[in-house]
Parts: C-alpha cells; sequence; structure tokens
C-alpha cells in the first residue's frame, strides 16, 4: 500500500508540475500591428503631410516577385504631440526593404517592422511588437529611428 501511495503521488506532482510549466511559458504574443482597414482610416482622416512610395523602383523582372503573400504598409512620421503621431509622414507599400527613415519619431506597421538608429538598418535595433511607448491610433514611439526594415512577407 505504501508503494501506491508513493507512486500516486509522484505521478500527481509529476502532472502538477507539468500544468505549472505550461502556465509558466506562454506562447509569444504576435505583433500588434495595425490591420489596413485601420490604416485606411487614419489616412482618411489624418491632417498630416502625406508622402507615398512603394518598391515599384525594384526589379520587377524577377521571377519571384510575384510569390509575396501581401505588402507591408508602414507609415512612419516627423512629429509627436502628447500621444498623437503627425507631421510629415511617408507611407511605404511594398516588400522586404530597408527604408531610409531620418526624423522619424513615431510609426505603425501593417506586419511586424525593425527600426534602427543608423542608416542601412544597422546600428541598435528594436521590432515593433516590443514598442516601448504606445501611442494613440496604434502608433509606436520611435524617436531617434533613421532606417525600417521591412520583412519579405
Amino acid at each position: 500500500m505504501q508503494f501506491t501511495l508513493k507512486a500516486a503521488f509522484t505521478q500527481i506532482a509529476t502532472v502538477a508540475l507539468l500544468v505549472t510549466t505550461a502556465v509558466a511559458s506562454p506562447t509569444p504574443v504576435p505583433a500588434d500591428v495595425v490591420s489596413n482597414a485601420e490604416l485606411d482610416h487614419w489616412l482618411a482622416t489624418t491632417d498630416a503631410k502625406l508622402t507615398f512610395i512603394t518598391d515599384t523602383d525594384i526589379d520587377t523582372t524577377n521571377p519571384l516577385a510575384n510569390r509575396a503573400a501581401l505588402d507591408t504598409r508602414v507609415v512612419y512620421c516627423s512629429q509627436r504631440t502628447v500621444n498623437v503621431c503627425g507631421g510629415a509622414c511617408t507611407v511605404y507599400q511594398g516588400n522586404a526593404r530597408c527604408l531610409d527613415a531620418p526624423n522619424t519619431n513615431c510609426l505603425f506597421a501593417t506586419t511586424n517592422v525593425g527600426f534602427c538608429d543608423r542608416a542601412g538598418c544597422g546600428g541598435s535595433c528594436n521590432q515593433f511588437s516590443t514598442c516601448g511607448t504606445r501611442l494613440d491610433g496604434g502608433f509606436c514611439y520611435t524617436p531617434g529611428t533613421r532606417s525600417i526594415n521591412v520583412p519579405f512577407t
């Protein structure tokens, strides 16, 4: 009887440990990106000065170019006023590119992008998904940003 109780206790302790481990190790949270509809709404209602760019200057003879599932859209702006992002803003639509983005103070995107404090997507970089200071409308406060790394999607 003692052996059976000891075995049962060991099994219960093992199950409790597994349950605790599963709870203590949550799955990664996906990037807090904005939807295309949210981005379109922001574009329709903002009074920011907008400049639009795309990746059409990239080689279109690449046979893999049409394989991209979707384009990433990024809005990056020069001014932050309290929790509002605005001023002069650039809207990028495309794929896999390092964007030159001097004077950027806030941004948002439809996929997780990286933002760096040096040109050429170098230096110290962070991800949109790990934004330290969230602003209104899904923007992230990104002072000192000089370039944005757009992933292949």
